[in-house]
């Protein structure tokens, strides 16, 4: 490992590890999903939680927009939830990664996990009593993504103190791919049970599916500070040395650079109902939608399958560079592809290539950055991952209006390419980086 800008990151003393080969297996195994992290009981545990929250998740990201479409028949009020779901995130992402590098993350888990559940709770009653109330709709949204800015860091920022070093690409390809599972999964279930069920029981399941998350915390070990220093408030002073510490550690600037440059220069979704309406018509333009939004979480489902082919590289900073030039070139052919199923085979392979960059850029995160500043290095990763694809409906949907969208796909994902390319030459540091 590259020790200039880098720590151990063995799992915390005395948790049990279950029997299992060290070696991979023979064969397709090889191929497979490395799963090498699930022997260790409370990684398997906080990834159990996942697989059930994954799909619950999504039907309330399903039921929220749709209840607000109902009463307000504007398409505008979505969009405006979205924003108000948006600002409390980033704020107390920012503040959450502070929080979790002060205190137990088990106990912050358990309150955030909580909270959430009760949130849930509460989207049932309004939707059960028929309150039909905007406003306490998007108060409800910007609480549970309060909640879940907080949250986020220290799940993510738990991870290396559960499983060891070289098995942080796998941990992280596994929980990947029960997210994109999701986001595949729980958008088709919700369309299957909104005219079965209706609106009020999605929110129901997803409270219930919380409380399995909030089970299997509980049976977390305790995750304190390291080290015997004094303790510290989560104030400013403590997100501002956050950002300090990424600025003088050229590998985690460069990993967040890699991730911003892909998501905001290469992230076409603004432009799927265009090309949907206007290229894939003769495919129908409903199909030609559904097709498009589900091609990359399906590549990176199957990435995430195959895992085992990458996730043992020990060549981190390489992974990223070209899982982000890979991304590029398949958004490009996108762009290019005047056949429909073509372009989501362009799309897929950009979802197996952001699955790998998304596995690297998670292990250098949690390998690179000391234990003390973990949480702030995921609170930042949360507000990346989560305002990088806004940004980039802004600047592909003002493109597409001007160049076209077939143009602005091909431009941006041309501009990943040339881009990332140029950080790895101008920078060596990410491309040098090892474990």
């Amino acid at each position: 490992m590259d020790t200039s800008e880098s720590s151990s990151t063995e799992p915390a003393p005395g948790l049990p590890v279950d029997p299992a080969p060290a070696t991979p297996g023979r064969g397709w195994r090889r191929w497979a999903m490395d799963t090498r992290p699930l022997r260790i009981p409370a990684y398997r545990r906080l990834w159990s939680s996942t697989v059930v929250t994954a799909v619950g998740s999504q039907l309330t990201a399903v039921a929220v927009p749709k209840q607000i479409y109902d009463i307000t028949h504007s398409s505008a009020w979505v969009g405006y939830a979205s924003l108000a779901g948006l600002v409390p995130m980033v704020v107390f992402a920012l503040w959450g990664g502070a929080v979790a590098d002060t205190v137990d993350r088990r106990k912050l888990l358990l309150v955030t996990n909580t909270g959430i559940a009760l949130t849930s709770v509460l989207f049932w009653a309004q939707a059960a009593t028929g309150l039909d109330s905007v406003v306490v709709l998007m108060v409800l949204l910007a609480l549970q993504q309060a909640f879940f800015g907080l949250n986020s860091p220290a799940r993510s920022a738990s991870i290396a103190r559960l499983v060891p070093a070289d098995e942080l690409p796998a941990a992280n390809a596994l929980g990947s791919t029960v997210m994109q599972t999701g986001l595949v999964a729980g958008p088709l279930l919700a369309g299957v049970l909104i005219p079965v069920i209706g609106l009020p029981e999605l929110y129901l399941i997803d409270a219930l599916a919380l409380c399995v998350t909030v089970w299997a915390v509980f049976r977390l070990p305790a995750l304190p500070p390291l080290g015997e220093g004094p303790a510290r408030r989560a104030g400013v002073r403590e997100i501002a040395a956050g950002f300090r510490y990424i600025a003088g550690h050229k590998v985690l600037l460069l990993s967040f650079l890699a991730d911003i440059v892909a998501m905001v220069f290469g992230m076409p979704r603004a432009l799927f109902p265009q090309l949907a309406a206007q290229t894939y018509a003769p495919w129908g333009e409903g199909l030609a939608l559904g097709v498009l939004f589900a091609g990359i979480p399906v590549g990176a489902v199957l990435g995430g399958l195959f895992s085992g082919v990458f996730s043992r590289a020990r060549r981190h900073g390489w992974m990223v560079v070209w899982a982000v030039v890979g991304w590029g070139a398949a958004i490009a052919g996108f762009g290019l592809s005047g056949n429909l199923w073509v372009a989501v085979a362009f799309l897929a392979a950009a979802g197996v290539a952001d699955m790998i960059s998304m596995v690297f850029r998670g292990a250098i995160l949690l390998s690179a950055a000391t234990d003390e500043m973990r949480g702030r290095m995921q609170g930042v990763f949360t507000v990346v991952v989560a305002g990088g694809p806004r940004l980039a409906d802004v600047l592909h949907g003002t493109a597409g209006a001007v160049f076209g969208p077939r143009a602005a796909v091909a431009g941006g994902g041309a501009l990943v390419v040339v881009l990332m390319l140029a950080l790895a030459a101008a920078i060596p540091a990410l491309r040098r980086y090892r474990i």
